[in-house]
């Protein structure tokens, strides 16, 4: 808990909510949990050496470790599949002058911080969100989302939320656009991130999740762990000295990499995780949609969020607002208490139609 102690900033909660669930799993939660990755790869404390290698006469070990730890380490593909104990002490781990073809891991060097950098770039929409709305919704509540309110104070606030809406109508689109946006920067991001990963890690993560939920079915007598191609815990590595007749001799020893059994577990999760906030974040794309193209959904979604307001006054707002102003509605509704929202509509209510009998009584008179 020490370790993670300070990411306790993440799970603060905001007092003005400005996105959705599915937008704070992707800045909030997927972050946390990167960094969170992050810290933990780098804590020897718990995992102890990230490599360590057998050592051999004349290298000294620590030398030895690290010398292989910087100029990576490597398996023999041809030798995953031999039968460990009798042709292989490990899979993937062979004599190397008799095998030529090579595997090399040098991206576990790299994880903590590659996931870092993932970590940032899934905050990216949300600092962009921020930005574009400029925190209107926290202006524009006035305290009404305090349930208990002077009685002056509360008219005095609404009056001017409903001027504002009113002074604005028609002229919320771009802040709902830019939102939109953001929505679309999120999926893009974790689609983005899933082939990022896949080239990171040399074509092995897109269908590792599928291999290891393979591995799991398997009879015992015949399990393979799939695992080992990408996160090997036992490797080679080659390390070359002058002799002592002065001519080059190379070392072939073996390493064993413990962080490899956390980087392994790490990417299980983030592949299932990914997928998940993927199909959620193309859902919310796709409820978007309607919302955009079916207009009585608006209706419906606000009803459902605001379950006090009257349908006929609901209606009435909403057939005169436009899809920005819907939205900024909706973002109303969940922030302002229920009883002032109520109020709310019922004054915008009275407010457009007197506006909308004005100008069909002007149109009269034109005619």
């Amino acid at each position: 808990m020490d370790l993670f102690s300070s990411l306790k900033s993440f799970f603060k909660t905001d007092s003005t909510t400005i996105d959705n669930n599915v937008f704070r799993l992707h800045y909030k939660a997927t972050s946390t949990v990167l960094v969170a990755f992050s810290i933990l790869v780098t804590a020897r404390q718990y995992i102890g050496d990230p490599i360590d290698c057998v050592p051999n006469s004349n290298i000294p070990p620590n030398l030895l470790d690290t010398f292989c730890w910087v100029h990576s380490t490597f398996s023999v593909p041809s030798s995953w599949n031999k039968e460990v104990g009798v042709a292989v002490p490990y899979p993937g781990v062979d004599n190397s002058v008799d095998h030529k073809d090579r595997k090399y891991h040098a991206y576990y060097q790299w994880v903590c911080f590659v996931l870092f950098l993932q970590a940032i770039l899934f905050y990216i929409p949300r600092y962009f969100w921020k930005v574009c709305e400029g925190s209107r919704m926290k202006n524009l509540i006035l305290g009404l989302n305090t349930p208990c309110l002077d009685k002056e104070v509360k008219d005095k606030s609404k009056k001017l939320l409903v001027d504002y809406i009113i002074a604005n109508l028609h002229n919320h689109n771009v802040y709902f656009t830019s939102y939109v946006f953001c929505e679309v920067m999120n999926f893009v991001n974790v689609i983005g991130q899933i082939y990022l990963i896949d080239t990171f890690l040399d074509g092995e993560f897109t269908k590792y999740g599928l291999k290891v939920i393979q591995f799991t079915g398997w009879e015992g007598a015949f399990r393979y762990d799939p695992m080992i191609h990408v996160f090997p815990r036992v490797t080679k590595c080659l390390f070359y000295v002058y002799g002592t007749g002065g001519s080059v001799e190379k070392k072939d020893t073996m390493c064993i990499l413990p962080i490899n059994i956390i980087n392994e577990k790490i990417y299980i999760f983030i592949w299932f995780w990914f997928i998940i906030l993927a199909v959620l974040s193309a859902l919310v794309l796709v409820y978007r949609l309607v919302l955009v193209f079916w207009p009585n959904s608006r209706f419906m979604v606000t009803t459902c969020r605001a379950r006090l307001v009257k349908h006929d006054h609901l209606r009435l707002v909403l057939s005169r607002a436009s899809l920005g102003d819907w939205f900024i509605l909706d973002m109303l509704s969940k922030n302002v208490d229920s009883m002032y929202y109520k109020e709310i509509i019922v004054d915008l209510a009275d407010r457009l139609d007197g506006k909308g009998r004005h100008g069909n009584l002007q149109s009269l008179i034109v005619q």
